[in-house]
């Protein structure tokens, strides 16, 4: 006999949606508060009636009977609220014991939808103020690369973009993963069409997917008519940008893997294939090999991304960049501010010696706010954060034992910008370094080094 527990019933009870259960006889199981409200009815008055003696023309003994769930069905019957119905049969050791109701009212229905509405006139905002070929403004003439690591990197960066190679970009947050991808799509032939970004961490998983894939009419409950285009298809011709791949859901990432190597999507709640004609463009922050240990991130999308590798140095492995980044950004205050806008030399000598945890962007909100606070047109040491000037001083109190230390730590990590942060990386690096890969780990974790403070 199909029935509920009292755990059960008020848990249906919170719902917003009607919900309504009969057994196999059609007699009414349980109606949540949401539906006897809706029929201003009290339970004790449906509870245990035949639901068809009250409700001539309900279409759930139906389903019951034929054992086939109906979707979006749109009602009226007479009532006050029209509302839109899902109905199950519900089975029990493969018998079917009875089914089971969801409503979702017009009213909620309106609000989903107007939200949907705004959601949509966002996106086509961000989609029109993008979709021309003025959208990746960067270029690798913006790029700042006077440390050898930087050189390096920018070849690398400038030969990739002449192919149509996926790319993944692996840096620490801040070192300017998107300027990257700007310049990728504007020094590759793809240049003359759009470049569209999405960070993929900003979404829950199914809006992630519907927002790459598009979605096709009645696809979900508040669904826009006729369907919505995806991204992956908005881009056709140019680029795509996908910040923070690392925490994408593992479904999407099948499904992305599936695109990536078939050219082709098939939008949510959709049943053909469309063509696709988009370069990826990917990103992250997080340590990949780790996240497919966790279980967090597939192991063949890995692979697939893993053939053309970026990885930008931080900025402490790029030191000589500084003063020329700091030059870049100081123009941008000045046309900003329409003022003259200069930095002295001890000033400059601290914000070299600073190891910046936040990279560029760190640098830049430096620069913003020393920028208010120098009294005249000059950056001085006193207009720098006092914290920042604090950590720069004790970098140069440093040990000689210290001094060997970082040195050797810098050395270690431009190899690894060559071999790769991978278990075979590492044991290229070693090699290359003269040490054994045990000595290479324990001068990773060796906590005087600012990098793992």
């Amino acid at each position: 006999m199909l029935s509920l527990t009292e755990k059960q019933k008020s848990i249906f009870d919170v719902l917003a949606e009607g919900i309504l259960i009969i057994d196999a006889e059609g007699k009414v199981v349980f109606a949540n508060e949401a539906y006897r409200s809706f029929l201003k009815m009290e339970q004790h008055e449906i509870e245990g009636r035949i639901l068809r003696d009250f409700r001539p023309h309900a279409q759930l003994p139906s389903v019951v009977a034929s054992g086939k769930p109906v979707l979006h069905a749109q009602r009226l019957e007479g009532l006050e609220e029209a509302y839109f119905v899902n109905m199950y049969p519900l089975r029990e050791k493969g018998e079917i014991v009875g089914g089971i109701s969801v409503i979702t009212f017009m009213s909620e229905a309106e609000k989903a939808r107007n939200e949907l509405e705004k959601y949509e006139a966002r996106m086509r905002q961000q989609v029109l103020r993008q979709a021309n070929k003025n959208a990746a403004t960067y270029t690798f003439d913006s790029i700042a690369a006077a440390d050898p690591a930087s050189v390096k990197t920018k070849q690398l960066a400038m030969k990739i973009a002449e192919s149509d190679l996926t790319v993944l970009l692996q840096a620490e947050s801040g070192t300017g993963k998107e300027l990257y991808a700007q310049a990728i799509h504007n020094h590759s032939s793809r240049n003359q069409s759009v470049f569209l970004a999405v960070n993929c961490a900003n979404f829950q998983a199914n809006m992630l997917e519907s927002e790459l894939f598009g979605y096709v009419e009645g696809a979900f409950t508040g669904a826009k008519k006729g369907g919505k285009i995806g991204l992956m298809e908005a881009a056709r011709g140019g680029t795509l940008f996908l910040d923070e791949i690392s925490e994408m859901d593992l479904g999407l990432q099948a499904k992305l893997l599936r695109a990536l190597q078939e050219r082709k999507i098939r939008p949510v709640g959709g049943l053909e294939e469309r063509d696709i004609d988009v370069r990826i463009v990917c990103a992250c922050n997080a340590d990949l090999e780790e996240y497919i240990r966790q279980g967090k991130f597939r192991k063949d999308l890995y692979y697939r991304l893993n053939t053309s590798v970026i990885q930008i140095p931080p900025l402490r492995q790029r030191r000589e960049d500084i003063p020329a980044i700091i030059d870049a950004i100081l123009n941008e205050i000045r046309h900003r501010q329409r003022r003259q806008l200069y930095i002295a030399d001890e000033a400059m000598a601290c914000l070299k010696q600073y190891d910046w945890p936040g990279n560029v962007r760190e640098l830049r909100n430096v620069l913003e706010f020393s920028a208010y606070m120098c009294e005249e047109d000059t950056i001085v040491l006193a207009s720098l954060p006092a914290n920042l000037v604090r950590e720069s001083a004790k970098s140069e109190k440093e040990t000689l034992a210290e001094r060997v230390r970082r040195f050797e730590r810098g050395e270690i990590e431009r190899s690894l910008l060559c071999h790769g942060n991978t278990l075979e990386g590492k044991k290229q690096t070693a090699a290359a370094l003269g040490i054994s890969l045990a000595t290479l780990y324990n001068k990773l974790q060796h906590p005087i080094f600012p990098t793992d403070r």
